[in-house]
C-alpha cells in the first residue's frame, strides 16, 4: 500500500547514520576522487591549450586577478608560505572536521550535506575527466607566473612538482585543475557552518574560509579565476541534484531490504513450535495444567464444584 511504503521510506531517512558505516562511505568517495584525479592526466599539450583558453577568455573579461595576487604572494614570504600551507592541507583538514562536526552536533542534516558534499565531488571529477586543464604555475615562463610550491618548496613538506610530498609528484594529477574542488569543499564547509553554526565565530569562519581559499588558489597559481568560479557551480548543482540521489538510495535501499527479507527467513520451513503443547488455561488460570494439579489430590467424590472446572455439574444435595 502507498501509506506504507511512505511510512518506511520516513523510517529509513530517520534512522541515524553510524560512523562505522560512513568512515567508509567517506573513504571512498576520496579514493574515487584520488582515482579520478590519476585518470585526467590526458594530453599536455591539450591540457595547456585549455588553460591558455581560459586565460584568454579572462582577460577579454577583465577577469585576470591572478597575476597581481601571484606577483604579491611571490615578493612576500610571509603570505606565501602560510598560502602554500594553506593549500597543501587545510581542505584535507577542515572537510572532514566539517563533517565530524555536523555528525555529532546536528545528526539530522548530516546525511543531506555528506549527500551534497558527494554528488558535486562525482561532478567534479566528471571535469578532470573531460576538461583536464594545465593550472598558471605550469605555464610557460612568458606567461607571468610564478609557481610557489616550487618557489617556497624548502618550507614545507612538498616538493617543486606539486603540493604532494617531495619525491611524490608523479602519483598526483597536476593538470586537474578545473573545476577547483579546494573552492568547491571550501564553499560547502562556509555554507554548513552558516547554517548550523550558532556562534558570531563560526559566522565569521563562513564568510572567510571560502574566500580566502579562493584567493589562496589564485595567488599559488594553482588554479584561475575561472576554475574557482567552476568549484561554486558544481557545489551548487550538486545541491539540487542531492535530493534525487537521496531519494535513489532510499529507494535502492528498500528494495535490498525487500529481496533480503526472505532469505534471513528461509531456514524456518517448518511450522512454529507450540509452546502450551495443546494445554488452554481457563478464566482464573495462570498457568496450563493448573487444573489438573488442582484436582489430582481431590479426586474422590468429595471434590468441591469450584476446583472441577467450568464444565463439572453442581452435586445434589
Amino acid at each position: 500500500m502507498p501509506q506504507t511504503e511512505a511510512a518506511d521510506t520516513g523510517a529509513v531517512s530517520r534512522i541515524r547514520p553510524r560512523w562505522w558505516t560512513e568512515l567508509p562511505l567517506i573513504l571512498l568517495v576520496y579514493g574515487c576522487y584520488t582515482a579520478g584525479r590519476l585518470l585526467a592526466r590526458g594530453d599536455v599539450s591539450s591540457a595547456v591549450d585549455h588553460g591558455l583558453a581560459i586565460l584568454g577568455i579572462e582577460k577579454a573579461l577583465y577577469l585576470n586577478a591572478e597575476h597581481p595576487l601571484n606577483r604579491l604572494f611571490t615578493a612576500e614570504p610571509w603570505l606565501g608560505v602560510p598560502a602554500d600551507f594553506w593549500y597543501a592541507s587545510l581542505h584535507y583538514v577542515v572537510t572532514p572536521a566539517v563533517l565530524v562536526w555536523l555528525f555529532r552536533s546536528r545528526a539530522e542534516h548530516y546525511r543531506a550535506a555528506r549527500t551534497w558534499l558527494m554528488t558535486s565531488t562525482f561532478i567534479g571529477l566528471i571535469g578532470f575527466v573531460l576538461l583536464p586543464t594545465c593550472p598558471p604555475r605550469l605555464l610557460a615562463p612568458a606567461h607571468g607566473f610564478v609557481d610557489t610550491m616550487a618557489h617556497y618548496s624548502s618550507y614545507g613538506w612538498w616538493g617543486g612538482e606539486a603540493s604532494a610530498p617531495r619525491g611524490m609528484g608523479g602519483m598526483t594529477n597536476q593538470y586537474a585543475a578545473m573545476p577547483s574542488l579546494h573552492v568547491g569543499w571550501a564553499l560547502f564547509c562556509g555554507v554548513v557552518l552558516w547554517k548550523y553554526g550558532r556562534s558570531r565565530w563560526t559566522r565569521i569562519a563562513a564568510v572567510g574560509y571560502p574566500l580566502l581559499t579562493a584567493i589562496v588558489v589564485m595567488g599559488t597559481a594553482n588554479h584561475y579565476f575561472l576554475d574557482a568560479v567552476a568549484g561554486a557551480a558544481v557545489m551548487g548543482a550538486g545541491l539540487l541534484l542531492a535530493p534525487y540521489v537521496t531519494r535513489a538510495a532510499t529507494a535502492a535501499r528498500l528494495r535490498l531490504t525487500a529481496w533480503a527479507a526472505p532469505l534471513t527467513g528461509a531456514g524456518n520451513t517448518g511450522p512454529a513450535p507450540i509452546v502450551s503443547d495443546g494445554c488452554q488455561t481457563s478464566a482464573g488460570e495462570r498457568i496450563p495444567r493448573q487444573r489438573d494439579s488442582r484436582l489430582e489430590p481431590a479426586a474422590g467424590t468429595d471434590a468441591a464444584p469450584s476446583d472441577a472446572g467450568d464444565g463439572a455439574a453442581a452435586p445434589a444435595r
